[in-house]
């Protein structure tokens, strides 16, 4: 797709910092580097995000990602990783070809604020919930 900054990427129209390439996927530094090794992983087949991908494609991406999270972990001497994936503007998605954060992690004061609310889960409504998507899984 001629005006995806990714495809421009995987052209080679556009320069990028490559970690990782093969026939299906390319992995390369993130430009805005939210912590030091911030790393995409991206399907060379355009695709606009994981919603839109084939059961195929997505085997093919994240069959890579445990390989290159491994890569990036080990040359940034992270203690940890986010693994992180925007689908859609409301979730964040600023760019629309499919790709996959991965954000290393030294300590909790690096940059990146992940909160979780506590409280008493109410099982009934999460059942309801959960009988409604599987009823969508297909």
């Amino acid at each position: 797709m001629a005006n995806c900054i990714f495809c421009q990427i995987i052209s080679g129209t556009i320069p990028s910092s490559k970690v990782y390439e093969d026939e299906k996927v390319l992995a390369f530094l993130d430009i805005t580097q939210t912590t030091n090794g911030h790393t995409l992983l991206i399907p060379k087949e355009h695709v606009k995000n994981v919603l839109d991908m084939t059961e195929t494609m997505a085997q093919e991406v994240f069959s890579r990602l445990p390989k290159v999270a491994r890569a990036v972990q080990k040359a940034t001497g992270a203690k940890g990783m986010n693994i992180i994936n925007n689908n859609e503007e409301v979730a964040g998605q600023t760019v629309f070809h499919a790709h996959i954060h991965l954000v290393p992690r030294f300590d909790e004061k690096d940059g990146i604020d992940i909160k979780y609310t506590t409280h008493e889960p109410d099982f009934q409504s999460l059942g309801k919930l959960a009988e409604q998507i599987a009823k969508e899984v297909v």
